[in-house]
C-alpha cells in the first residue's frame, strides 16, 4: 500500500548539472503530495510505497544502461507507477528510434545507423550531405557526449573522435546549419498538453546546445507550425508520456524532429512562472488515476 509520496528518481551526485525539478516540490506539497529524491543506484528501495515513481535526472545512466534498466524493471515490478513507462524508455534509449519515427512519418534529417562507423563510410555520408556536413551520434548518450560535426573538407578532426567511439554503434544525420543560426527549438508536454517552449542557442564555437556546454537557453513563445510538428511526433507514440521534450530544428523553414527525450529530459521549468505548477498538475492527475 503506497503512501501519499511521489519519488523523483535521480543520480548519485548532480554537482555540474543544471536542474530545477525542486520548483515543482511545493506545487505538489499544496496538491498534497510529498517528494522524494532517489537515486537509480540506491539499494533496497520499497518502490511499492511510492503512488508514483518519475524519472527525472539519472544523466548517468549512459555508462551503465544495463543496470539504469534493471533498476526500472525493478521499479516497474514492485507495482509502483513508472513514468515514462518501461515500453517507452526501452524505446527511446536508443537513438534507433529516430529512424522509427522516420517510417511512421515525422520529419527528420536524412538519418542512417552504423554498427562500426569506420573512415570510409563516414566520408562517404559527409559526401552525400554536401556542404553542410553531417553529425555522428553514440547510439546510447546524453549530453552531447561522443557527438562530433564533421565538414567535407574536415575528415581529419574526424579521427580522433572517431577513434573515441570504439567501434561502437552510432546514428549519422545530415547536419542542419539552423543549429547555429535560430538554434533548437524545445517544446514541452505534460500529460500530452503542450506546456512551455526554450530555444536553446549554442555558445560560440560550439553547435551543442546543453546548459553544460555554454548554451543560452531562452524562454519563447513557439509558432504554431512548432507545435502541430511536436504534437503530431506524439501521437505516433505507442504509450501516451506524462511528459516529453519535443526538440526541434528547422531545415530550411521546416521544423525537423532532433530528438525526443521522453526518459530524463530538462524540463526548464524555470522558462515559465506557470510550468511548475502544470507539471505538478500533470503529476497529480496521472498519480490520481
Amino acid at each position: 500500500m503506497h503512501d501519499r509520496s511521489i519519488a523523483f528518481v535521480t543520480m548519485d551526485d548532480l554537482e555540474g548539472y543544471v536542474t530545477d525539478d525542486h520548483l515543482a516540490v511545493p506545487e505538489l506539497d499544496r496538491l498534497g503530495w510529498a517528494v522524494e529524491s532517489v537515486s537509480w543506484r540506491a539499494p533496497r528501495v520499497r518502490w511499492e510505497r511510492f503512488a508514483g515513481v518519475v524519472i527525472r535526472s539519472p544523466w548517468d545512466y549512459q555508462h551503465a544502461v544495463g543496470p539504469f534498466i534493471a533498476a526500472l524493471e525493478s521499479i516497474d515490478a514492485s507495482g509502483a507507477r513508472l513514468a515514462n513507462p518501461l515500453l517507452l524508455v526501452r524505446w527511446n534509449i536508443r537513438k534507433s528510434y529516430l529512424v522509427d519515427l522516420a517510417a511512421r512519418g515525422c520529419p527528420l534529417p536524412d538519418t542512417v545507423i552504423s554498427g562500426a562507423l569506420d573512415d570510409d563510410e563516414l566520408a562517404s555520408f559527409v559526401r552525400d550531405c554536401g556542404r553542410v556536413g553531417a553529425v555522428v551520434k553514440p547510439m546510447v548518450g546524453g549530453g552531447g557526449v561522443g557527438i562530433f560535426h564533421v565538414r567535407p573538407d574536415d575528415a581529419v578532426s574526424a579521427a580522433a573522435p572517431l577513434a573515441a567511439l570504439g567501434g561502437r554503434e552510432v546514428l549519422l544525420q545530415r547536419f542542419l546549419p539552423a543549429i547555429l543560426s535560430e538554434g533548437e527549438h524545445s517544446l514541452v508536454f505534460l500529460n500530452g498538453a503542450f506546456s512551455h517552449a526554450v530555444r536553446k542557442v549554442a555558445a560560440a564555437g560550439e553547435f551543442r546546445v546543453q546548459e553544460e556546454r555554454g548554451a543560452t537557453i531562452l524562454s519563447e513563445t513557439p509558432s504554431a507550425d512548432l507545435i502541430e510538428t511536436a504534437a503530431a511526433v506524439l501521437a505516433r507514440l505507442d504509450a501516451p508520456p506524462l511528459y516529453a521534450r519535443v526538440d526541434l530544428v528547422r531545415d530550411e523553414g521546416w521544423p525537423t524532429l532532433m530528438e525526443l527525450e521522453l526518459i530524463e529530459p530538462s524540463l526548464y521549468l524555470r522558462t515559465d512562472p506557470g510550468a511548475p505548477a502544470r507539471f505538478a498538475a500533470a503529476i497529480d492527475a496521472w498519480a490520481r488515476a
